[in-house]
């Protein structure tokens, strides 16, 4: 399939296209009120001054940027801040969390006219790419308005590199594009290069240097007392399947730990009220969050809410992190680390292997292959204080180690941003993104761009 058969394909199937949005907004899916930005169409204005676009396609690799996003507007008084997602969850994440002069817009689908509408509107003078997004439009409007891309924390699956190796004459285009590729570690940049990468460099994985999971501390403070000393633990970020697994461990591990309290957040807060009678199935007394149960009484919170893990994280001393044994893939297990939990996963890490790696290399985590396993670690854990201490200094200690990584990363893609901050010092102000003066960090001409890789033409892990 070449780019040109691609895109007269998604042309033609715009109505399918429309009919299939529309499904999803019914569906919740699709944000109601915002459905125009998936056709290119603003809702605000283009500010002033020089742009970077950043796009991640969900919450993990759109959080993953936050850090970097509020270094680089609080060093470049000048510069806003673009973000881009596809998903609802993601959006309204990053409505909280955004800093000022860094704003929100859902990612238009890809269809050549929407995204040439988006980019005749925006101009960013950058785009920044996070993990593992490729769309094949979306990449060749980027290279035609000369707008420098770059990937962050560049990530590509065994299978994923396998399959583009087959097909060198798909991938091989789409990556020349990139001015310059980050992967996340040495492995990944080795994969990003042999399929064509350019110019791929490894200077450690952005999502080290994210700053500590929010809390609101009046919430904080509300359950702790409604906890009190009861022991608990927590299945985090869990996909379907494993919340009934975690009944299971509850039933395992109660008699040994009288009141033990089971906190469960699933991946996904509007999977919950499918959850709540799974749970209850179990013969569980289960506390919904979403509908403001209290704790009292019950075996397992539901805290089926957005945006409040790290909360929980700093509830439970003992976290489980889910899509690691029912599931392959895994969730990023340094944000509990991060915030003193004893950290439990699943052989199915795949998607954070350097950080399971590091955190292993550290003495800073539990690892089980099966439920049996999952059971009997949390019931170790909570019976020795010791070891949880020392698996929460450990986490800490292997966070700490790895806080230069946003440094490494700004200094490499600093070229683009002066570039940038040059063209609207000298009077642009918006009216014309991208100069003759853009230079790649090797002095070569920044109108490369590009990204992506994973699975299909739009590639996800």
């Amino acid at each position: 399939m070449t780019l040109s058969f691609y895109r007269g394909l998604t042309s033609a199937a715009e109505p399918l296209i429309r009919f299939y949005l529309e499904r999803r907004r019914a569906a919740g899916k699709e944000d109601a009120d915002r459905l125009a930005e998936r056709f290119g169409e603003p809702s605000r204005p283009r500010p002033a001054g020089a742009l970077a676009w950043v796009h991640g396609a969900s919450v993990g690799e759109s959080l993953s940027a936050l850090a970097f996003i509020e270094r680089v507007l609080a060093e470049r008084p000048g510069f806003s801040v673009l973000v881009t997602t596809g998903t609802v969850t993601s959006a309204r994440l990053l409505e909280s969390r955004l800093p000022r002069r860094a704003f929100h817009q859902y990612v238009p689908v890809d269809h050549a006219g929407w995204i040439q509408r988006f980019l005749d509107h925006w101009r960013p003078d950058l785009a920044l790419w996070l993990e593992s997004e490729l769309w094949p439009n979306l990449i060749q409007g980027v290279a035609d308005a000369q707008i420098p891309l770059v990937l962050l924390n560049g990530r590509m699956s065994e299978a994923s590199f396998l399959r583009w190796k087959r097909v060198p004459f798909l991938i091989r285009p789409l990556l020349g594009h990139f001015a310059l590729c980050l992967g996340q570690d040495e492995e990944q940049t080795g994969r990003l290069s042999a399929l064509g990468a350019p110019k791929a460099l490894s200077v450690g994985n952005l999502k080290f240097a994210a700053a500590p999971l929010p809390v609101d501390e009046g919430a904080l403070g509300r359950l702790r007392r409604e906890i009190g000393d009861r022991p608990c633990w927590l299945a985090a970020s869990t996909h379907p399947g494993e919340e009934a697994l975690a009944a299971r461990v509850h039933r395992a591990v109660a008699p040994a730990q009288p009141g033990l309290l089971t906190i469960v957040v699933p991946r996904h807060a509007d999977r919950g009220e499918a959850i709540a009678p799974e749970l209850a199935g179990e013969g569980h007394r289960v506390a919904r969050r979403s509908a403001g149960d209290a704790i009292d009484g019950a075996d397992i919170y539901l805290a089926d809410t957005m945006g409040e893990l790290g909360l929980f994280y700093r509830l439970a001393e003992v976290v489980f992190v889910g899509k690691s044994l029912l599931h392959a893939g895994g969730h990023n297990p340094l944000e509990p680390a991060q915030l003193g939990c004893a950290v439990v996963v699943g052989p199915q890490m795949h998607n954070f292997a350097e950080m399971v790696d590091r955190l292993r290399a550290g003495g800073a985590l539990t690892e089980v292959a099966d439920e049996a396993g999952l059971a009997a670690g949390v019931a170790a854990l909570l019976a020795d204080p010791a070891r949880r201490g020392a698996l929460a200094r450990a986490g800490r200690a292997v966070a700490e180690a790895e806080a230069g990584v946003l440094d490494a990363v700004l200094r490499e893609i600093q070229p683009w941003l002066d570039a940038a901050q040059r063209r609207h010092a000298r009077g642009a102000n918006g009216s014309a993104p991208n100069g003759a003066d853009g230079q790649g960090a090797d002095g070569q001409g920044a109108d490369g761009h590009g990204i992506g890789h994973d699975t299909g033409f739009r590639a996800r892990s």
